[in-house]
C-alpha cells in the first residue's frame, strides 16, 4: 500500500469494457509522479488516500472483473508527523 494525494478527477469517454463504470482519479505520489487509479470510494481533490497495486487492486475495486493495478482503498483523516513518532495511550492519557 501507498500514500497518495489527490490531483483530480480524470475523464475518459472512450474506455476499455473492464473500465466502463468505474470513477478514475489522478493522484500524486510524495516524489510527485502522477498515476492513475480507480476509485471505489467517492475521493475529492486534495484528500490524502491509500491505496492498493497489483492484483490486491482489482479485489480492492468491487469486483475483480474491473481491469486496474491501482485501487484508492480509503481516505485517511490523520497520522502522526513523521518526526514526531506517536506516544504510547497511557502517556498521553496522563499528561
Amino acid at each position: 500500500m501507498e500514500i497518495f494525494q489527490v490531483e483530480g478527477t480524470l475523464v475518459c469517454t472512450q474506455r476499455i469494457e473492464g473500465l466502463r463504470h468505474s470513477s478514475l482519479r489522478v493522484l500524486r505520489n510524495a516524489s510527485g509522479k502522477l498515476q492513475v487509479a480507480v476509485d471505489p470510494v467517492g475521493v475529492n481533490p486534495g484528500n490524502w488516500v491509500f491505496t492498493a497495486s497489483g492484483s490486491a487492486a482489482r479485489y480492492a475495486a468491487e469486483s475483480f472483473e474491473v481491469l486496474t493495478d491501482l485501487t484508492v482503498c480509503g481516505i485517511i483523516d490523520y497520522w502522526p508527523p513523521q518526526d514526531d513518532p506517536p506516544q504510547p495511550a497511557a502517556a498521553s492519557a496522563s499528561a
